[in-house]
């Protein structure tokens, strides 16, 4: 059943639903607005580039709209296989949209527009597909400086339309989310309705434990490592065990991740665990486990997990 009626206005009201990817260079922004449009935590989010390895579905509902919202690893020039198959993704995401919203760090992009973003703009252009430019981060910057970046952007890409916003604080999000609720096609819903992703709980608890290690490691130790939930038992309590394995390279990487004394990574599991409890309403006990795997960014079971093409 897709109509119902609206006593007020006296005519049937027309259920729609329809994606809307979030585009964007390596910390825009992608991850955050996701989380703010959805109100819950669909996807994890650090300082550092390139933290969304995944597609994401975040999926909310505006009156009788499901808008299902695509948070894709952010597009940059690729080194790696695993480099390539998160930007693959990204563009997979876009060409399966029924909207595409291209987020651009205002403040990073008042000098110029950074070779990301121009790549970006350069493939919607080759696949001659309209965009929603979102200015992220307006707070950073003054009105008269943000249209001056408005300008220069719009000249140089498709934008259908253009939204001010602040993913952090939320300023805009709400005229960007009505505006594509109104545009998506009539139709079914897909999801649930009080369903906020299609994550699953085992990989959404391997994410966030993997959000954590960003957070507390540096340089480029983060992205030699990845987080596996290896099991996830019901307890007749209601509690959860599980048990996760961090992969990481090389035998000097597992000794950082431990830290002296494994203090480093009780730090980062009971930050996790707090966490995940939260998420999940219930007691968690989490157990983790630091395994050297050298080439585990070479394996496709990794990438099947992650939903990504090995091939890319």
């Amino acid at each position: 059943m897709t109509e119902s009626t609206d006593p007020a206005a006296g005519a049937p009201e027309t259920a729609r639903c329809g994606f809307v990817a979030l585009l964007g260079a390596p910390n825009a922004g992608k991850s955050t607005l996701a989380n703010a449009l959805t109100g819950a935590k669909v996807s994890i989010v650090s300082p550092k580039v390139q933290t969304t390895r995944t597609r994401v579905l975040g999926i909310t509902t505006v009156d009788r709209t499901q808008v299902i919202l695509v948070d894709t690893p952010g597009i940059f020039q690729p080194r790696r296989r695993l480099d390539r198959a998160m930007v693959s993704a990204a563009w997979q995401g876009a060409a399966d949209a029924d909207i595409v919203a291209l987020l651009v760090d205002a403040a990073k992009a008042e000098e110029r527009t950074d070779k990301d973003t121009v790549r970006i703009i350069e493939g919607l252009k080759k696949n001659n597909r309209d965009a929603i430019l979102l200015l992220n981060k307006i707070d950073l910057l003054k009105r008269e400086r943000l249209l001056a970046v408005a300008d220069r952007l719009n000249s140089e890409g498709n934008f259908s339309k253009i939204f001010m916003i602040s993913a952090l604080n939320g300023s805009g999000i709400g005229d960007f989310l009505d505006f594509c609720a109104a545009q998506l096609p009539p139709g079914p819903h897909l999801f649930p309705a009080d369903q906020l992703s299609d994550m699953p709980d085992r990989l959404l608890a391997a994410e966030i434990t993997r959000e954590k290690l960003y957070l507390n490691l540096h340089q480029e130790l983060p992205y030699a490592l990845t987080v596996e939930t290896e099991t996830w038992e019901e307890r007749r309590d209601g509690s959860v065990k599980i048990e996760q394995t961090i992969y990481v390279q090389r035998d000097s990487q597992k000794s950082i991740v431990l830290g002296k004394g494994g203090q480093q990574v009780k730090r980062i599991g009971a930050s996790a665990r707090e966490e995940l409890e939260a998420l999940f309403d219930r007691r968690v006990h989490l157990f983790l486990f630091v395994k050297v795997r050298d080439k585990w960014q070479d394996d496709p079971a990794r990438y099947r997990d992650w939903g990504l093409d090995f091939s890319a």
